[in-house]
């Protein structure tokens, strides 16, 4: 609960915290999907295991060299996003499928392919009914694959934080100030921390990115 005369001080009081490069939210596309080479291609997503989307991917592109079918399939794409990881004190980023068992193809489908697409392996079927794939509108491949290129300037942090927990914040204005966690958004990966200043508690919102645990 917020308190009276409290002020809760975010990037946007600090324009020079800002970075105009990261005010895409993800998961709202502003590009447009560049045309496809053939304009019969459509995009249908293919169901896979679970962590095997980028052997699918490998088999499928083996698989379409063997064939012969290289005019019939343009793009493979397997929607990742960028996830930060803290890993004995040092920050990594990786790249998270965030969409598992999805690999979405742009091809001209027939049923011929559609049998070499089915039987590659670690291949469950297509999105659809029955034997019929549903091709996706480029809006719905868009706010797909350009979710995950917004995401790219804004790496999520694979980090769990409790509340009352100690931390440091290691950039921007407050740089070096400790305090208590005293609220957690996970969606938009910020902490509310309460730091002492001037001697008065103050809640500083923050990005995970940007504090430290403090260990003993």
């Amino acid at each position: 609960m917020k308190r009276e005369k409290e002020t809760t001080m975010t990037a946007a009081e600090n324009p020079e915290e800002q970075n105009p490069e990261t005010a895409n939210v993800a998961g709202e596309p502003t590009e447009q999907l560049a045309p496809p080479v053939n304009e019969n291609f459509k995009w249908y997503i293919i169901h896979a295991y679970s962590g095997f989307e980028r052997k699918v991917r490998e088999s499928l592109e083996s698989r379409i060299t063997a064939f012969g079918l290289q005019n019939r399939i343009g793009r493979i794409m397997i929607p990742t996003e960028p996830v930060t990881e803290l890993r004995n004190g040092k920050k990594y980023t990786i790249d998270r499928v965030f969409l598992p068992g999805y690999v979405l193809v742009e091809m001209e489908l027939d049923n011929d392919l559609w049998h070499v697409i089915k039987n590659t392996p670690r291949v469950t079927g297509f999105l659809g009914t029955g034997d019929n794939p549903v091709a996706l509108s480029e809006q719905e491949v868009s706010s797909i694959l350009f979710r995950s290129d917004a995401a790219k300037d804004k790496p999520s942090m694979k980090v769990k934080f409790d509340k009352g927990e100690q931390v440091r914040i290691n950039e921007g204005p407050f740089a070096n100030f400790t305090g208590a966690v005293d609220d957690i958004n996970e969606d938009k990966q910020t902490l509310k921390v309460m730091v002492s200043i001037f001697g008065r508690s103050t809640p500083v919102e923050i990005e995970f990115s940007k504090v430290d645990k403090v260990t003993e």
